[in-house]
């Protein structure tokens, strides 16, 4: 393959839901353009995108895949992207290395909910769109309906630039507006191209007209000469849809039957003429805030957004060159590690043996090599004149969480090692190591994405896992303020230990000052501070300490070590063993022995001093809220409103988004520990959503009664 400029290289994402074809897409693409002799099935378990045994297993893509092609002159670069929005991580990446998203929508079923999310992705990062539609060949396709919903829910950008001559399983010719020919296909048989039929002939002038000021609409120049004649030639129409692809100004639509091969040529032949280049991309920020243009003749920058593993090979790391231009051989330094990296070979992106050997690639271009010493996912390689750093990729809050732990405690270590072997892979697999909790959480995007992870390590790895509930990071706090006193004395011959301390709690909240004077059993104390101290917890909220000891009754050198009994007895709530958080802590008084007091002396007086006005103080459990976006069809609204009712969800705000309802609730994070699995079967698996952390909230009375039961009885069962 030859050295591309980067004002002929193109990089596509091809996203759609699940089932759109994608895959199968990206398989005729490959056939078309040289790379593979016979096109392979997802049914077959025989395609270049799907080559691991995983995906096999389950029939549809797990990971992303990246390859190239060179079609007329320009280099083409594809990422085939999941179509489950467990493995929504693919399409993120994509979305933020591309510059355009191929989005593939299932001629049979119109615009679904993965249709949906991965628009609202592209939109949201500003990326131009080419909708293809798919599946013609199906007897359920229609696709002047499935245009009409595309106008529907995405506007009138939205604009055909072919259609079939016929939907169905006698699918074999296309009608392209932009050049104004049918392109009939048949196995086996170069693409015929012909006049268009008188039948057709007026709706494809109507199409034409359409785009033709679709067109114009993406130039100034272009407008006038289309108001001068109401017309503009094919080339002037290429320069004014690529020109509004860069201003998200159209959306063109094309179709297909991947499955037959029939219409992929055209869509390869649009793609490279009309789609825009990466030199026509705005750059990138760096984490400094600059925008890195995409210049050739700049320094290099090289980050790196993907890692594959494959067998005989080990790691393969996916790069897109930044700015400048990169050689094997050339040397780097690591921006974030700060370790030195020479990349002893380059290459195109692809699997296996559909990875060729370059020299060379300029800026915008994307490749892969191997055997790195030292670089991750996320990593950003500079030549010696180079300062950047990259950290756009954004990926999704997990919604799906497990506690794991190997079958056999002793390959505990092993099973750390695959799980972080498998996070660079994919980066929405987050692993956990909770001291909280005493778990080690693995987070995902839905039920499927950790099942999958499970299966890789039982099958790859041969290590048996099992995943438990994850325990809820509850927090404990208190209501009202309480008074005690704790002396520590022991004597065993020589010196003892002595320590007493007297405080008061109280709950703490954000610009409340504390009282002067306090009254517990008719008994009234007074205030006079002499300093305070605001701690904030690792966990949330903060521990506020206040020293109001007067009369040198206990000395100034022990009240950090009464700190620190308190702060060992904050992390395990009396109600629960939950961490406790938002409590102000006054220590007014307390007596000291001249020699046996010491440090430990008043840790531990403090220590139990401050369990014992604990309990006092109306001590309550917390639980964490959680906002929960969900987007559903409208005819599940209400399944949807009374399911997260019936999990204690408090209803927010209901409102539209294109064909779908979205519902907004703040829910107890307990409630949602099955909540993909029931969502997707209380909607068919069209619904999906989104959840982040909100608050911490009092739980409500029977729940605290069954949690404080819960943790008696365990604690029983460890004595």
């Amino acid at each position: 393959m030859k050295v591309y400029q980067t004002n002929e290289i193109s990089n596509l994402a091809i996203v759609g839901g699940s089932g759109s074809g994608k895959t199968t897409l990206s398989e005729s693409i490959l056939f078309e353009g040289g790379i593979i002799r016979r096109r392979g099935s997802v049914n077959g378990k025989n395609t270049v995108s799907d080559c691991y045994p995983v995906e096999q297993e389950y029939g549809y893509s797990v990971f992303s895949s990246v390859f190239s092609i060179e079609r007329g002159a320009r280099k083409l670069n594809f990422f085939d992207c999941p179509g489950s929005s467990d493995f929504a991580g693919g399409s993120v990446t994509a979305l933020n290395i591309c510059d355009t998203a191929l989005l593939v929508v299932n001629g049979a079923y119109g615009v679904e909910v993965g249709t949906q999310n991965n628009f609202r992705m592209a939109t949201g990062l500003q990326k131009p769109i080419v909708f293809v539609v798919n599946n013609i060949d199906s007897d359920k396709c229609d696709f002047d309906k499935v245009v009409e919903d595309l106008k529907r829910d995405f506007g009138g950008k939205v604009i055909p630039a072919q259609f079939p001559v016929s939907c169905g399983p006698d699918f074999t010719a296309v009608i392209d507006v932009l050049t104004m020919k049918q392109y009939t296909y048949a196995e086996g048989a170069a693409v015929q191209v012909s006049d268009i039929p008188a039948a057709l002939a007026g709706k494809a002038q109507d199409l034409h007209d359409a785009l033709v000021e679709a067109a114009a609409g993406g130039d100034e120049a272009l407008m006038e000469k289309f108001f001068d004649t109401m017309e503009l030639t094919e080339d002037e129409m290429i320069e004014g849809i690529r020109k509004g692809l860069v201003q998200s100004g159209i959306y063109p639509v094309l179709c297909s039957s991947a499955s037959k091969n029939v219409g992929v040529a055209r869509i390869m032949d649009f793609i490279a003429t009309v789609v825009p280049t990466v030199d026509e991309s705005p750059g990138t920020p760096n984490t400094a805030g600059t925008t890195v243009a995409v210049d050739p003749t700049a320094a290099t920058s090289v980050f790196f957004f993907k890692t594959e593993m494959e067998q005989h090979i080990g790691e393969v790391n996916y790069f897109k060159v930044m700015s400048g231009s990169m050689k094997a051989g050339d040397d780097f330094t690591n921006a974030d590690r700060g370790s030195k990296e020479r990349i002893a070979q380059i290459f195109t992106p692809g699997r296996g043996q559909y990875r060729v050997a370059i020299d060379e690639l300029k800026a915008g271009d994307i490749g892969c090599t191997v055997k790195l010493k030292d670089v991750k996912i996320g990593n950003t390689l500079n030549s010696k004149d180079a300062e950047n750093s990259f950290n756009f990729i954004v990926f999704p809050n997990t919604k799906y969480s497990r506690a794991v732990r190997p079958e056999n405690e002793a390959d505990m270590e092993k099973m750390m090692t695959f799980i972080n072997r498998l996070h660079e892979q994919d980066p929405t697999w987050v692993v956990e190591q909770s001291k909280e909790l005493r778990q080690i959480l693995i987070h995902g995007q839905g039920e499927f994405h950790l099942r999958t992870l499970k299966w890789l390590i039982e099958n790859n790895d041969k290590l048996a896992i099992i995943y438990d509930e994850p325990r809820v990071p509850y927090r404990e706090t208190i209501t009202k303020a309480a008074r005690a006193d704790y002396r520590h004395k022991k004597q065993s011959g020589g010196s003892g230990q002595f320590g007493e301390v007297h405080l008061i709690i109280e709950p703490y909240k954000e610009d409340v000052p504390m009282a002067e004077v306090y009254k517990f059993g008719g008994q009234e104390y007074k205030m006079s501070v002499k300093s305070s101290d605001e701690y904030p917890l690792e966990w949330g909220g903060k521990l506020v300490f206040v020293n109001s000891v007067v009369g040198g009754a206990i000395d100034a050198r022990f009240m950090p070590a009464i700190l620190k009994g308190i702060m060992q007895r904050i992390e395990q709530g009396p109600l629960t063993g939950s961490y406790a958080r938002d409590v102000r802590v006054i220590v007014y008084d307390g007596k000291m022995h001249p020699v046996d007091s010491n440090e430990i002396s008043f840790m531990l007086a403090g220590r139990n001093a401050f369990s014992e006005a604990f309990r006092n103080a109306g001590p309550k459990v917390l639980e964490p809220i959680y906002d929960v976006e969900v987007l559903v069809p409208a005819d599940y609204m209400g399944d949807v409103m009374s399911d997260l009712q019936g999990r204690r969800g408090m209803i927010m705000g209901m409102g539209s988004d294109g064909a779908f309802q979205k519902l907004n609730a703040k829910v107890p994070l307990k409630e949602m520990s099955n909540y993909s699995t029931s969502l997707s079967s209380l909607t068919g698996g069209s619904g999906s959503f989104s959840m982040s952390f909100s608050s911490y909230e009092l739980v409500p009375t029977d729940v605290q009664d069954k949690l404080i039961k819960e943790f008696q009885e365990k604690q029983k069962e460890e004595e």
